[in-house]
């Protein structure tokens, strides 16, 4: 395919594999913070080509798997609501919350509906005024422009019924928290490359000053991924720390100016809690008060829903790089695909669903068909 299998090509790959084999001189660790990243790394076997002095982690970079068992609750119970339409993107329908998930949910009767954006939740409120309609707002920085956009529309036209059910996350708090654990040991980063073309390069810029780390934009094809270890390495080598952009043909510095004022104009900095990681400090997006009339969980009241995660699960050490997949005992036994424990066994971007997927091996499961051997 045109402009996807230049990015694919094998004999670069092998180039830039070669290439960090040459450079690399003392053990490094590196942790790239997107799922879909992880997917291509399993998925493309591109470890088995780094040198043995290099380590590859897999950081929190999926927002559904970080979205925590409390938010899932949250929108089930909405959907169990009359009157009431629970709009989500589909990857959100068969995470776990504290009982059933979200498919289980419209089984029983509620309305749930998979959208492909919060404008066609939008189309639903004007279509049906006499029915509250609720868009499951999940995502990263890449997501919230066109929730807020959203929000901005049923304002404009007086859809009084559309609310958002907000639990947007922001990477670069996720990366410092990472980075204050006692336990990290990851010394550079693979940023996310469809964050950065929104956010630009200038949010990860302090934290590679302060805590003397490499952080590189990067995109998410095996020629994109080696690429950006290679610059990532240099960086460690030469004992430099800096933001570098890998993903020049998507990343701009300055991001999306638009986009990032629909993000300032809409919502507002909030602490927030990630599954498997607790609550990070200013890592989160909320309406501003402006928008509360929109906001579903002060509209509805569900800000007093908890819920504990899995004991079983160790989402949270595979989302902080603590372990592998496959290290969890419940992996490919108590929680598969089938019957996720976890949202990154159940969720596209999941580190857990990627090593079920291409390295069923790594834990002793035979592969199944479809399955990389």
């Amino acid at each position: 395919m045109k402009y996807l299998d230049e990015y694919r090509d094998g004999p670069s790959v092998r180039r830039y594999a070669e290439a960090i084999r040459r450079l690399i001189r003392r053990p490094w660790t590196v942790m790239e913070i997107c799922g879909g990243q992880t997917h291509a790394i399993v998925r493309f076997g591109l470890e088995e080509l780094l040198p043995p002095e290099l380590t590859l982690v897999h950081g929190p970079g999926c927002p559904v798997c970080v979205t925590p068992v409390e938010w899932i609750d949250k929108a089930i119970a909405l959907a169990g609501r009359p009157g009431v339409i629970l709009c989500s993107f589909g990857d959100m329908l068969r995470v776990p919350g504290s009982r059933i998930d979200l498919l289980t949910a419209k089984a029983q009767g509620g309305d749930v509906r998979a959208v492909y954006s919060p404008m066609d939740a939008l189309a639903l409120a004007v279509r049906h005024p006499d029915r509250e309609v609720v868009f499951f707002a999940v995502g990263f920085e890449t997501t919230a422009p066109a929730c807020g956009m959203a929000v901005c529309q049923a304002r404009r036209h007086g859809a009084r019924n559309f609310s958002l059910l907000v639990s947007h996350v922001l990477v670069p708090p996720a990366i410092e928290a990472i980075l204050q654990s006692p336990s990290c040991r990851v010394q550079a980063f693979l940023a996310a490359g469809h964050v950065c073309a929104v956010m630009g390069l200038r949010p990860y810029e302090p934290l590679a000053e302060r805590y003397r780390v490499p952080i590189v934009a990067t995109g998410f094809e095996p020629v994109d991924i080696l690429h950006g270890i290679h610059m990532a390495v240099s960086q460690l080598e030469s004992g430099r720390h800096a933001v570098e952009n890998q993903y020049a043909r998507t990343v701009r510095p300055e991001g999306n100016p638009a986009a990032r004022k629909v993000i300032g104009d809409v919502f507002t900095v909030v602490d927030r809690k990630w599954r498997g990681l607790g609550v990070i400090p200013a890592s989160g997006l909320g309406l501003r008060p402006e928008y509360a009339d929109h906001d579903a969980e002060r509209r509805f009241g569900l800000e007093k829903i908890e819920a504990a995660e899995s004991p079983v699960c160790m989402a949270g050490q595979v989302l902080q790089g603590w372990i592998r997949p496959h290290q969890c005992p419940a992996f490919g036994r108590a929680c598969t695909p089938e019957r996720p424990l976890g949202a990154p066994m159940v969720s596209s971007e999941g580190a857990c669903a990627a090593y079920y997927r291409y390295r069923p091996q790594a834990s002793g499961l035979p592969a199944q068909p479809g399955q990389a051997r």
